[in-house]
């Protein structure tokens, strides 16, 4: 449950940040106009967005054996690979507001209706398909019911995107996406682990060793924290040799990376400002409506 909260809570405030920069900009630039528009692209995003988490779950129901634990298995390397993808182009964007507005004028100064439309439209879709195979694949490795979790996400990112543009709060934006990204590369790498085991169970990867170790009469992954820490983590108290190599090899290569490209993003920032200090930014609803 945990995980598909933190999951929805993020993708749906990237969501409710996406509508409230574009609502800003047809409101600076006085182009209200267009505002049907925006939410013709929302509305049609999230119903293309839906029917895919329908189509994935009628699919999960008629497959069996087999051939249901290649699909689940597969689910779950996707999830695991957008999440990480999302998360290092997140670390290398920023000047997200601009490019949206820089998108939504050229539209607006040709007349496109359709292209104000179309800007919405991939945008919401896109955060929404990949809620929806993040959800699909967390769905599929927690031993709990994880549409509470979702739904408590969801709900929480309303809250803060409304209070955010409305400026009655002020939320460290880059603080949050930080720390959420942390849980997120543990989840994905917990995906990736129980994508290979699911491919494992169909035969398509070799066991090699079954178990490297079992600490389930310690703490059992089927018990209440044991479940908890599983869909969470990707805890999992008896490994196959594989699993473990795949998930250690994901964390220090993850991290890697992740520091490489904090470490280019600052050098950077330093060679294009180098009188000025490097301060922590956080973004304001008075940034955010200024």
């Amino acid at each position: 449950m945990i995980a598909s909260l933190i999951i929805t809570l993020r993708e749906t405030l990237e969501m409710a940040l996406i509508i409230g920069i574009i609502f800003r900009y047809l409101q600076k630039s006085n182009q209200l106009e267009y505002k049907k528009y925006v939410y013709w692209g929302i509305i049609t995003g999230l119903i293309v967005s839906v029917s895919g988490a329908l189509l994935i779950n009628s699919l999960s129901i008629l497959f069996e054996g087999r051939i249901e634990q290649i699909f689940e298995g597969v689910i779950m390397i996707i999830g695991a690979v957008l999440l990480t993808t999302m998360i290092l182009w997140m670390l290398n964007q920023k000047n997200i507001t601009q490019e949206l507005e820089e998108k939504l004028q050229m539209q607006v100064k040709n007349t496109h209706k359709f292209g104000v439309f179309s800007v919405v439209f991939v945008s919401i879709l896109r955060e929404g398909i990949e809620t929806v195979l993040f959800l699909g694949a967390t769905r599929f490795s927690e031993e709990e019911n994880s549409l509470l979790g979702a739904i408590i996400g969801i709900l929480v990112a309303i809250i803060l995107g409304i209070f955010i543009f409305q400026g009655t709060s002020k939320i460290n934006l880059k603080f949050f996406f930080t720390l959420t990204s942390y849980f997120l590369i543990i989840i994905a790498a917990g995906l990736l682990a129980h994508g290979i085991h699911e491919f494992q169970e169909a035969g398509i990867i070799p066991i090699t060793i079954e178990h490297i170790y079992d600490i389930n009469f310690i703490l059992d992954e089927k018990g209440t924290f044991g479940s908890f820490l599983k869909g969470l983590f990707g805890y999992n108290g008896n490994p196959s040799l594989i699993e473990t190599i795949a998930y250690s090899f994901y964390m220090v290569v993850i991290f890697t990376v992740w520091r490489y490209l904090k470490m280019k993003n600052l050098h950077k920032n330093k060679s294009n400002n180098p009188k000025s200090h490097q301060k922590e930014t956080q973004l304001t609803t008075k940034q955010i409506s200024s």
